[in-house]
C-alpha cells in the first residue's frame, strides 16, 4: 500500500495526505480514486502529486508522481510512479464479486496520524447493486457528467465492511485467491463525514476491478 497526497518541500509537513493507493501492472503505477486527487480549485493542487511508500524501520520513501489518468465516471485515477518498481497486487479477471465473497480491504483509514501503517478490514460483498456517481460538487456538473447520469447506473460492490476516511483507494481483495477485486471509494455515513469515525455504519463501496483494467487498457 502507498499513501498518496501533495508533496511541498516549503511545508510543514511536507507531504499531505489525501487517500489509499495500491501498485500494479509492473510496479510502477499505483490506483485511487479520482476524488483523491486535487481539484483545481483546491489549495493542494498547486503542490507536486507524489505517494509516500512505506519501509521497515526507515523514513517513508517519496516518490514523484509522473503523469496521471483518471475515469471520473467510476472515480478511479492511475498514477505513473518515478523510482524502481515496487511489489504489484494482482488484479481479478472475470465477472464482478459475488454477493457472498470474503474480502478485505487495507488501507490508512486514520491517514498518516498514527504513522504509516496500513490497517486491514474483513467482511463480505453484501451485494452487487447499481449507483450513478454524482461529482463531488455542482461546479463538476458539466455536460459530458449530466450525460453520463442520465444513461444510467452501473453496478457497484455494497460490502459488509467497515471503512473509514483516508480508506478511499484501498484495494478490495478476495480473500481466497489475494487477488483485487475492487476499489475502495465511498462509505455510507449517519449524518456527517465526522460521523464515519465515531460511529461507523459498516456500509462500504467499491468500484469493480473490471474498470481498473479498462483504465489500463486505454494507456
Amino acid at each position: 500500500m502507498v499513501a498518496v497526497g501533495t508533496y511541498d518541500a516549503l511545508k510543514s509537513p511536507r507531504f499531505t495526505f489525501r487517500g489509499t493507493g495500491f501498485v500494479v501492472g509492473r510496479g510502477d503505477r499505483v490506483f485511487t480514486n479520482a476524488h483523491v486527487l486535487p481539484a483545481p480549485t483546491d489549495p493542494d493542487a498547486r503542490a507536486q502529486l507524489a505517494v509516500l511508500v512505506p519501509r521497515s524501520g526507515e523514513a517513508p520513501d517519496v516518490r514523484m508522481i509522473k503523469r496521471y489518468s483518471t475515469d471520473a465516471d467510476h472515480d478511479l485515477a492511475v498514477l505513473d510512479i518515478e523510482g524502481a518498481a515496487l511489489p504489484a497486487l494482482p488484479l481479478a479477471h472475470g465477472a464482478t464479486a459475488r454477493a457472498g465473497t470474503s474480502v478485505a480491504l487495507i488501507g490508512y483509514p486514520l491517514g498518516t496520524s498514527l504513522g504509516l501503517v496500513p490497517a486491514a478490514h474483513r467482511g463480505i460483498v453484501a451485494a452487487v447493486t447499481s449507483i450513478a456517481l454524482p461529482p463531488a460538487n455542482a461546479s463538476q456538473l458539466d455536460a459530458h457528467t449530466l450525460n453520463r447520469l442520465r444513461q444510467g447506473a452501473f453496478e457497484i460492490l455494497q460490502l459488509d465492511a467497515t471503512a473509514y476516511p483516508g480508506n478511499s483507494g484501498s484495494p478490495l481483495l478476495d480473500v481466497d485467491t489475494g487477488q483485487v477485486v475492487g476499489v475502495i471509494n465511498m462509505v455510507y455515513v449517519k449524518s456527517t463525514k465526522e460521523s464515519a469515525v465515531g460511529q461507523p455504519t459498516g456500509i462500504t463501496y467499491a468500484i469493480p476491478v473490471r474498470h481498473v483494467q479498462d483504465l489500463l487498457d486505454r494507456r
